[in-house]
């Protein structure tokens, strides 16, 4: 999963943080209009025309990248004297660079994050520029069009531990029904419930650590299941990248063969909107193996 920001700058309506670049309120960089935002993506519809009738057999609707731009005008609090430290800053923050770079905007409340490249930027010198208030526009296109909310979340799981049952063990046996009963201690499920709170499908990011053989995660809101033909020890980790479709043994050796034949791909491995329930299961179970996720809620 892509990180966020090392640190979170926005702390209300109208900002926005392209890396650690601050524009918006607050700042010489004064926002005008944020258009693509709250619109929906260009889409790709795979609908085909009935070739005798009216109408077309619907297709798979597939978002396209999420294109942003900003209009602002500059006004720096020490007027013109403070306008070439302002341009210089803005010139550096939104240099062509190949990576993209996390952008966190707040907007109604709302504070959401993408992840996102400069493709433009504006700065006419017209009159507004050399009198010291210019204006200006950057557009950023998102590869993910997705927005997702700032904090990642986690949940973890072990696999099924049955509870250990009924125990009865006087020190002697008791006269009539004098009894000491041990109920024993609560099983684990072997299941999480994970929450999107958002109104688009997630990808999560799935981290197994040993010992295990032969690990399964079930989705039992889509029914997809995830399950790899391996055996790892205490001291291995396998993290299943849904939305980049790897599984990675240790940080450094791709697994994604390994997968079994009911195993569905990572990419269709997604939360879809509302709460999802996980099972981890096994060939053989233990009380040391475990399942972490991670996962932002999603919306379009």
């Amino acid at each position: 999963m892509r990180s966020g920001p090392a640190e979170v700058l926005v702390s209300g309506d109208g900002q926005i943080q392209f890396g650690t670049y601050m524009m918006g309120e607050d700042t010489p960089v004064h926002g005008r209009q944020l258009a693509g935002w709250d619109d929906l993506p260009d889409l790709d519809d795979a609908s085909v025309p009935m070739p005798a009738s009216h109408g077309a057999w619907p297709g798979w609707l597939l978002a396209g990248v999420r294109v942003l731009t900003f209009d602002f005008l500059i006004h720096h609090e020490q007027g013109a004297a403070g306008l070439p430290a302002a341009l210089d800053e803005l010139r550096r923050a939104t240099a062509i660079r190949q990576e993209e770079t996390p952008l966190v905007v707040q907007l109604a409340g709302a504070r959401r994050l993408m992840w996102a490249r400069v493709t433009k930027r504006s700065l006419p010198a017209s009159r507004n520029y050399t009198w010291g208030k210019p204006t200006g526009a950057i557009e950023w296109t998102c590869s993910d069009p997705r927005r997702y909310e700032v904090e990642e979340q986690v949940a973890r799981t072990g696999l099924p531990v049955p509870e250990p049952g009924l125990d009865w063990h006087p020190a002697d046996p008791p006269p009539g029904l004098e009894w000491d009963l041990d109920w024993g201690a609560d099983g684990t499920p072997g299941a999480v419930t994970v929450d999107n709170d958002g109104d688009a499908d997630t990808y999560p990011v799935l981290a197994i650590t040993g010992p295990v053989i032969r690990p399964a995660v079930t989705n039992q809101a889509t029914g997809a299941v995830l399950e790899y033909d391996l055996t790892l020890a205490a001291t291995d980790r396998l993290v299943i990248d849904t939305r980049d479709g790897t599984a990675t043994l240790n940080d450094t050796a791709p697994r994604v063969y390994t997968a079994t034949a009911r195993s569905t791909p990572e990419q269709a491995f997604t939360l879809p909107p509302g709460p999802s329930l996980l099972t981890f299961r096994a060939e053989e179970f233990n009380d040391t193996c475990a399942l972490t996720v991670l996962w932002r809620s999603a919306w379009w």
